[in-house]
């Protein structure tokens, strides 16, 4: 629940409340413990292995296009005389449930421990031989079932069943083939159909790539970390050639064959030298790829089955920042920003497709990531068909790869985040933006390589939307003499006896104090700025003078508190935290103001209690004033090719709403903004 924000008031600002607690009238409710199943619609223990049956269940929906018509959960299965129960069957579609109408078995266990915060050694399928006994046992037992799973939301072992005259083997898959497909052969895997990435699952194979190498090949996290980018520009920079020319492919077996992860490895190699070539701005030239066979082609195998141009940006940036957050959290106050805040501010600042946007201090890119998001999403939601058909996703990609070329800018201080940020941009959008290598509070002075290029494309008063999560906090102060004297906002504040300005300047200023004007000069007149700031800078005393300053320079647009789970999840810091927007001034508006013309104007303000998880980063969920959770009917639909035609499945489920109080805060701010118009000019 939102309510009114409880400050300091300002002379010209007038409080908003926003309710934020609607929930429709045919909701309904389950007890705490249960969830939902995805396949029956019913209601069932809450457990881990539960959790990764209903992943599984949304992937072979949502990324291998087969209807959960076709699906039962806890299937029982006569073999070797006895009843057992199978987690996940799937039939011969429109057909009976019996055992010759199997296809697919999946078998689920819980998710290991060990794999959800540090990295998991990944087992070969020799190595957990073991773990397959029931399932192999059922599809040789199913006579008409093809294709089996093993995983434990980590690993995924698949096989495809061999029948013999005189034995039954099963050989192990990278992957299944979609609903419509077969395996093919290792000739024509380079054009076999790519599928769009199901959110958790991508996250999942990201998260699997990272552990191999991490894990098995024992490189540093960090090495590792930039192992895995290196593959992720290739696979970026290989979507974009001509079936016949791409080499980002494994074939069904490859990976477990030793001819076949030579031939993977001769193929990417090949791939990366024309990477290097093709961005030379971001690669030296001397970079290599380290990977052993093995872990190559393992990282080939899980990335190459996925079209990285179709899958959701949101998507994308999730299972991009999972990784990123691990490896790059910096020791100068970079606190990724959680992605909810990231997307409630940039639906507050409502970047327009002709707009400059840049964040100054932009880490790993979220924020600019986001806005594509943003972007792409308002395009396609002109289209006719909402960007679905393959022609208009064309068009779309197009479309926001030229508003990143043209009108989005990033920049940060430490070359790694530049380097990831740009990383970030190309698997976004498939363009590498405009990411400067600088120190923002230097600007326009300084000596980072990217300093020529920024003072070009983003003079100090050209942007039109400035966002960021600047680095913050007293114990990364500012202390140069020659930095500081550049900042109003870094002389000396008034003496407590209201006496006037003291002269000269502070010894020692936190960064965020100065990234403020900085942001504010960094924007045209009439620009708008949102920004993360320690709540100190807008309730403490002895912060006065700064929010004297901003007063006198910006319009303030809205001020959202964020309770202090939202940096603690994400970026393991405990601190309250406020989202703050402005618009700055002209200078006429200023000189009135200053004789004396004031204008007084309505302030959007709003607390957000919850933000769709606790402080250990377990989901919140609505509940009724029983503690029930709350349901909802929702509609999924996903579009397929069956036997040459386009098929659209619609799926009618009951869901959970997350407990998060943003988006109902961004639908507030809309709404406010229809009633009162932006202030100033």
């Amino acid at each position: 629940m939102a309510k009114r924000k409880k400050t300091e008031s300002q002379p010209q600002a007038e409080e908003r409340d926003v309710d934020v607690d609607v929930i429709s009238d045919d909701a309904t409710a389950i007890e705490d413990g249960s969830t939902l199943d995805y396949i029956t619609g019913g209601v069932v223990k809450d457990t881990e292995k539960e959790r990764v049956r209903q992943r599984i269940a949304r992937a072979l929906f949502h990324e291998y296009g087969i209807s959960v018509d076709d699906m039962v959960p806890d299937y029982k299965l006569r073999i070797d005389g006895r009843l057992k129960k199978l987690d996940l069957v799937i039939f011969e579609p429109e057909s009976p449930k019996e055992p010759e109408n199997i296809r697919r078995i999946v078998i689920c266990e819980k998710e290991p421990t060990s794999g959800r915060k540090s990295a998991y050694k990944m087992r070969s399928p020799e190595e957990a031989e073991r773990e397959f006994a029931l399932l192999k046992s059922a599809m040789a037992e199913a006579t008409n079932c093809k294709y089996g799973l093993w995983t434990n939301g980590l690993e995924f072992f698949f096989f495809q069943k061999e029948v013999t005259r005189f034995d039954v083997k099963f050989k192990s898959l990278g992957d299944w083939p979609q609903a419509d497909e077969s395996i093919g052969t290792r000739d024509v895997a380079s054009s076999a159909k790519m599928r769009r990435a199901e959110p958790e699952m991508l996250r999942t194979a990201f998260r699997r790539c990272h552990n191999f190498i991490h894990g098995n090949e024992g490189m540093s996290k960090d090495a590792a970390f930039w192992q895995f980018l290196y593959l992720i520009f290739c696979k970026m920079y290989d979507e974009r050639q001509p079936s016949e020319r791409r080499r980002f492919w494994a074939g069904p077996t490859e990976q477990f064959e030793e001819a076949g992860r030579r031939e993977i490895k001769k193929r990417v190699t090949s791939l990366f030298e024309d990477v290097k070539k093709q961005y030379k701005a971001i690669f030296k030239g001397r970079e290599e790829i380290t990977l052993s066979d093995r872990a190559l082609s393992f990282m080939v195998s899980e990335l190459a089955k996925y079209d990285f141009g179709r899958t959701d940006v949101d998507a994308k940036g999730a299972a991009y920042q999972e990784i990123v957050g691990t490896n790059l959290r910096g020791d100068r106050g970079q606190y990724f920003t959680p992605r909810g805040a990231i997307k409630l501010m940039v639906q507050m600042l409502d970047p327009k497709p002709d707009e400059r946007v840049l964040d100054p201090a932009c880490g790993t890119g979220g924020f600019l990531v986001a806005t594509i998001a943003h972007i792409l999403a308002k395009y396609k939601a002109e289209m006719p068909s909402g960007g679905e058909e393959t022609a208009d996703s064309l068009v779309a990609g197009n479309y926001v790869r030229e508003f990143v070329d043209t009108y989005l800018y990033g920049a940060d201080f430490d070359p790694a985040l530049v380097r990831a940020t740009t990383m970030n941009l190309m698997m976004a959008a498939g363009s590498k933006g405009n990411v400067f290598h600088i120190d923002s509070l230097t600007y326009p002075a300084g000596h980072l390589d990217g300093l020529p290029e920024a003072k070009e494309k983003i003079p100090l008063g050209s942007v039109d939307v400035l966002m960021t999560n600047p680095p913050f906090g007293s114990d990364i102060p500012i202390t140069d003499p020659a930095i500081l004297g550049k900042y109003e906002l870094a002389r000396k504040p008034p003496k407590k006896d209201g006496s006037g300005q003291t002269d000269g300047y502070q010894s020692a200023v936190a960064p965020e104090v100065l990234f403020i004007q900085r942001g504010i000069e960094w924007l045209r007149p009439g620009g708008r700025m949102g920004i993360v700031l320690p709540d100190g800078i807008l309730g403490n005393p002895g912060d006065e003078y700064i929010r004297r300053w901003i007063l006198r320079h910006c319009w303030v647009l809205a001020s959202v508190d964020l309770p202090v789970e939202t940096f603690i999840v994400e970026a393991n810091v405990n601190i309250l935290t406020s989202l703050l927007f402005l618009k700055k001034k002209t200078r006429e508006e200023i000189q009135a103001e200053d004789l004396g013309r004031t204008v007084d104007y309505p302030v959007f303000m709003a607390v957000a209690e919850q933000v769709g998880f606790d402080r250990r980063g377990a989901p919140l969920y609505k509940r009724t004033p029983d503690g029930e959770e709350i349901l909802v009917d929702d509609v999924e639909t996903e579009r397929i090719r069956i036997g040459g035609k386009v098929v659209v499945r619609t799926l009618h489920r009951k869901k959970k709403i997350l407990d998060d109080d943003l988006p109902k805060i961004a639908e507030a701010y809309a709404e406010f903004r229809q009633r009162n118009p932006e202030p100033g000019a």
